[in-house]
C-alpha cells in the first residue's frame, strides 16, 4: 500500500508539518508562552512553551500518522481496498494538524476563537464525512467497524456499514444542531451522541449475527497474519496493565489544603498544586448544595473532581473538590474563581473558619 501511494504519504506529511514550519517563520512575532489547550467552554486552560508548542503538536501527529499507516500496510486485506475509502488514513491526521494549530497560531497573535461552538460543528462534519465512506469500506481488520461478527461474514460487514454509515450521517447533523443548545444541554448532546455512534452499530451487528445463527449459517474466522499474532499478545499484555492504571486513577488519590503563614496551599493528586496569596482573595463565602456544572478540563474520578469547570452562576472557574461534596468554600480575585470542597464538611468548615482569620489578619 504505502508503495502504490508514496506521493500520498510525502504529500500528508508535508501537509502535518506545515504549522512547524509557519512557526519558524514567525518566531521572532510569536510569545514565549503559547496557549495550547482549551476547555470545552472555548476558555484557554493549558500553556506550553514556545519550542514546544511550535514543534510539538506537528511532530506527535507525524508520529501517529506514519504508526497509522504502517499498521493499515500490514493488513493484506488492504489491496483490494476502495481507494477512497483507503484515502480517509492519509488525510484526517493533516487536517487535525492544520486545525489545531491553526487555532493555537490564531489565539497566539491575538485573535478571538469561539471553540465552545466549533467543536461539535467540526465533530458533525467529521462524522458526516466518515459515515459517507463506511458503506464503501471493504472488509479488513484497520478500517472501519472491526468487530468479529463483521469481520467474520461479508454479509455482515456490508450491512453493519450501510446501517453504520447512515447513523454516523445522522449523528454528525444531531451534533451539528447542538451548537444552538446552552452549553450544558451541548455537552450531554455530545457524549451522547458520540456514545451512540459508538454502541448502536456493534448491536445491529449483533443482532445480524443472531439472526444467521437461527438460519444456520456458520461464521468462520478470518484467518490472523503473524503480525497481527504479535499485536494481540502485545495487547494481552497492554491492556491489563492499563485497566489496572485505570482503577488506581479511578480511586485513589487526595486533596490537602492548608492554610500557611501568608498564603494558602492546595496539593492535590492528578492535578496541579496551587498557592494563593492571602491579599489576592477579595471574597469568601462558604455554600452548601453548590450546583458546580461541568468539567471542561481536569480529572475527574468517583474520588476526586478537579480542573476548570463551567456553571451558570461563575462562568468559568476551578474546582478542587472530593466528588460529591455537599458544603465548598468560594473564593473571588478579580475575575477568578476558586471553589474548595472536602469530603467531610467539618473539614471544608474548618478550612473556611482558618483562611476567615488569615484573611482578616
Amino acid at each position: 500500500m504505502l508503495k502504490k501511494n508514496k506521493i500520498k504519504v510525502i504529500i500528508s506529511s508535508i501537509i502535518i508539518l506545515l504549522p512547524a514550519l509557519f512557526g519558524i517563520i514567525m518566531w521572532n512575532d510569536l510569545p514565549d508562552i503559547i496557549t495550547t489547550h482549551w476547555g470545552a467552554d472555548g476558555n484557554a486552560d493549558g500553556l506550553s512553551g514556545k519550542v514546544f508548542a511550535v514543534f510539538g503538536t506537528p511532530i506527535i501527529l507525524l508520529i501517529f500518522h506514519f504508526v497509522c499507516l504502517l499498521f493499515t500496510s500490514l493488513d493484506k486485506r488492504q489491496k483490494d481496498q476502495n481507494q477512497k475509502a483507503l484515502g480517509m488514513v492519509f488525510w484526517i491526521l493533516p487536517i487535525i494538524s492544520l486545525f489545531t494549530n491553526g487555532i493555537m497560531y490564531r489565539a497566539a497573535f491575538g485573535k478571538e476563537f469561539d471553540l465552545a461552538f466549533f467543536m461539535p460543528a467540526l465533530l458533525g462534519v467529521m462524522f458526516i464525512f466518515i459515515g459517507n465512506y463506511l458503506p464503501k469500506v471493504k472488509q479488513n481488520r484497520t478500517l472501519g467497524i472491526k468487530i468479529s461478527w463483521a469481520l467474520n461474514n461479508e454479509e455482515n460487514w456490508n450491512k453493519t456499514h450501510r446501517f453504520g454509515g447512515k447513523v454516523w450521517v445522522v449523528g454528525g447533523l444531531i451534533l451539528l444542531l447542538s451548537i444552538f443548545l446552552p452549553l450544558k444541554a451541548m455537552v450531554t448532546v455530545v457524549v451522547c451522541v458520540i456514545a451512540a455512534l459508538a454502541i448502536i452499530p456493534i448491536v445491529y451487528s449483533y443482532s445480524i449475527y443472531k439472526q444467521h445463527q437461527k438460519a444456520g449459517i456458520v461464521y468462520a474466522e478470518a484467518p490472523k497474519s503473524g503480525s497481527e499474532k504479535i499485536a494481540l499478545r502485545i495487547t494481552a499484555v497492554i491492556v491489563p496493565i492499563i485497566l489496572l492504571g485505570v482503577a488506581l486513577l479511578m480511586f485513589t488519590g487526595n486533596i490537602e489544603v492548608k492554610c500557611e503563614d501568608t498564603a494558602l496551599t492546595i496539593n492535590a493528586t492528578y492535578w496541579t498544586d496551587l498557592e494563593i496569596d492571602y491579599s489576592e482573595i477579595e471574597t469568601i463565602e462558604y455554600r452548601k448544595n453548590l450546583d458546580v456544572g461541568v468539567r471542561t478540563s481536569g480529572f475527574g474520578s468517583p474520588k476526586l473532581s478537579m480542573g476548570i469547570f463551567q456553571n451558570d452562576e461563575f462562568g468559568s472557574y476551578t474546582l478542587y473538590s472530593y466528588t460529591g461534596a455537599k458544603e465548598h468554600i468560594i473564593l473571588t480575585s478579580g475575575e477568578k474563581t476558586l471553589v474548595i470542597g472536602m469530603s467531610d464538611p467539618k473539614e471544608t468548615q474548618a478550612i473556611y473558619d482558618a483562611m476567615l482569620e488569615k484573611v482578616d489578619k
